[in-house]
């Protein structure tokens, strides 16, 4: 019997005029968005943690298309990402995930509306800690989760980046998505 072959994580570093960030993908979908200005290591401890076996392997042809989009949304020309992402995360880490992703364009939700959105209005502190965990920041738009106040709460990718991304996303100048 043929043993498997470890699965391949591919990463590229994007870069425009404000941020650095790593991306990794598997065959499946974007997989990792690190936060502005750090290391390798930020996305080799997350691979790390998450899927231990695989192997880090760096290709610029590989994420093009996510840099794209990211680079159009960074720039107000998408609202929306159409490539495939691949979460791994517990099941309710996922089910948090997912809700995110169902968060509009320009539209902020707390804490407490996610909890309600996917069936557990008690579990806050659960659900923010999940938020927290979000591998994909951005397209999963974890930045559009404000406290119930309406004051900005913490974000992996800091506080700054938060504040310019929700800007951007009220921003007149952004325009319709393009597919």
């Amino acid at each position: 019997m043929k043993a498997s072959q470890p699965q391949t994580i591919y990463y590229s570093l994007f870069e425009d005029e404000k941020w650095k960030l790593y991306l990794a993908a598997t065959e499946k979908g974007l997989c990792y968005v690190g936060s502005p200005d750090k290391s390798f290591n930020e996305m080799k401890g997350w691979k790390d943690k998450r899927l231990p076996q695989a192997i880090l392997q760096e290709n610029n042809q590989v994420l093009a298309p996510y840099k794209q989009e990211l680079s159009d949304y960074f720039n107000g020309r998408r609202k929306v990402f159409t490539f495939p992402i691949d979460l791994h995360g517990t099941a309710f880490q996922k089910a948090v995930w997912e809700e995110l992703g169902r968060i509009p364009y320009g539209e902020t939700y707390t804490y407490g509306q996610v909890a309600e959105l996917i069936g557990r209005p008690k579990a806050v502190r659960a659900v923010a800690a999940a938020i927290g965990a979000n591998p994909v920041m951005i397209p999963i738009p974890c930045h559009r989760v404000i406290g119930k106040n309406g004051k900005l709460t913490g974000f992996r990718g800091g506080l700054e980046m938060k504040q310019a991304l929700l800007r951007l996303e009220q921003s007149p100048l952004s325009c319709e998505t393009i597919t």
